[in-house]
């Protein structure tokens, strides 16, 4: 099954590489974030990935757009439910590539984080899926996270320590017990 993945990161998907070729599929990986900020951010998970994507023999398409302004367009009228508009732009993205590009199915990296809103990102793209008349396979990596983290260690990938948006960065430094200078 010839299979494009969204990949939101390299340390998210390597566990989710390994996996989908296990069951013997034909991979592509797929990058499109354009909720990641700030701009150096964002190169530095793009180049990650598409090091580790050469390392491992895992054709990357890109649809390299830096995308601040629409990224923030899209959520700015509910800040706190951001996910559901984040998830829509990049699985929509997928489904609508992997139709035109003559893929049996997606799937995306997100599902090996605990921290993604997981039941959300399921519909999201099951919806993506019927609206572009292509098949979403469903794996949840969930199981897989940690074994992923550790190898994202050895190989020395760059480690992100928030989602991506800048709301969620923002966040990371509001919680509790937090110091901030």
């Amino acid at each position: 099954m010839k299979i494009l993945l969204h990949i939101c990161c390299a340390p998210c998907a390597n566990q989710c590489i390994d996996v989908l070729r296990a069951d013997g599929c034909d991979l592509t990986g797929y990058w499109y974030n354009p909720n990641i900020h700030p701009f150096t951010e964002y190169r530095a998970r793009r180049n990650c990935l598409r090091e580790y994507a050469k390392s491992v023999g895992l054709p990357l398409l890109e649809r390299d757009d830096y995308g601040l302004r629409p990224f923030v367009r899209a959520v700015a009228a509910d800040i706190d439910g951001r996910c559901l508009q984040c998830y829509e732009m990049r699985l929509f993205d997928t489904a609508r590539s992997a139709a035109q590009g003559g893929f049996d199915a997606f799937s995306s990296s997100l599902f090996i984080s605990p921290y993604q809103r997981h039941e959300l990102l399921r519909d999201v793209a099951e919806r993506a899926a019927a609206e572009y008349g292509v098949r979403f396979l469903y794996r949840d990596f969930r199981p897989y996270f940690r074994a992923g983290q550790e190898r994202a260690r050895e190989l020395g990938l760059y480690m992100q320590k928030y989602c991506g948006c800048i709301f969620s960065e923002q966040e990371r430094y509001l919680k509790p017990g937090k110091i901030l200078h």
